[in-house]
């Protein structure tokens, strides 16, 4: 499973970008005369499994002795130049969708301390597996404005990205967001990864929650590993988009929020 995540968390932002992969190369940092050669051999089957399901092939690697286990890809996509996606670009008017639930970093936190139960665990490493080819290819059919993969600066953090480059606002509405089960208990008793809290500092001046806990807050700015896409669509591409996702499986994707001119903040949440 550590092998899946880390391949579909590099894969991500050929994805994220509207790219195709194409190849990929292994990067291993690794204590082989303290775990042994079968646990690596189990990551680098793992990532291979993810790279097949993308269509890419894996041409080779690097490795070096470490004293921890990292694991990681390189990974070349192609795309036409006048249609790679972009994390700017966002219009006013337009609807954001998410394609997968947040809370993953929370959530990981809570396997570490043993705090999450085996149907939690399962379900946020089906999230982090699932790779965004799923997400990715119906959205060729539109046009979307602007594009970007949720993961290590939260769902806040990449959205204040995409307001600065786009010069617009964003409004989200808590009440739309996806969250996985138990994610909102484990903030509660301070199971918050440092990553999260160092996002929610960094966001303090430019976002502007009405009612919204402490809390929900972190939950929203949750470092994430290989989240889903954040993209910002005209109004009817965008439900259509949703729908088309549904019909796909994606059944969590939804509408969460939408752009407008830009106002004093980079993003509003409301309930």
């Amino acid at each position: 499973m550590f092998g899946q995540i880390a391949a579909a968390n590099a894969l991500s932002d050929v994805y994220a970008m509207g790219g195709t992969p194409k190849t990929v190369l292994n990067i291993v940092g690794y204590p082989v005369k303290k775990l042994g050669p079968d646990i690596l051999s189990e990551i680098l089957r793992g990532a291979s499994d993810k790279v097949v399901e993308s269509g890419a092939v894996t041409i080779g690697g690097h490795s070096i002795d470490d004293q921890e286990p990292k694991f990681g890809l390189s990974v070349t996509g192609i795309v036409h130049p006048e249609r790679i996606w972009k994390n700017v670009g966002a219009q006013p008017g337009d609807l954001l969708v998410l394609t997968k639930p947040i809370g993953v970093g929370i959530m990981t936190t809570g396997i570490k301390r043993e705090a999450v139960t085996v149907e939690q665990e399962k379900i946020v490493t089906d999230v982090m597996v699932s790779l965004n080819k799923m997400a990715a290819e119906p959205l060729h059919q539109f046009s979307p404005h602007a594009v970007t993969d949720v993961t290590g600066f939260g769902l806040l953090g990449h959205g204040s990205e995409m307001a600065t480059g786009s010069n617009v606002t964003l409004e989200i509405s808590l009440s739309a967001v996806p969250i996985l089960e138990g994610t909102l208990e484990l903030a509660k008793q301070g199971v918050v990864p440092g990553g999260s809290k160092s996002n929610h500092k960094w966001l303090e001046n430019d976002v502007h929650y009405e009612d919204i806990s402490l809390e929900e807050q972190l939950i929203l700015c949750d470092s994430i590993t290989s989240g889903g896409l954040l993209v910002a669509l005209p109004e009817e591409e965008a439900r259509q988009y949703v729908t088309a996702l549904h019909e796909a499986g994606l059944e969590v994707a939804t509408i969460i929020g939408r752009v407008t001119e830009k106002k004093e903040k980079l993003i509003y949440v409301n309930r």
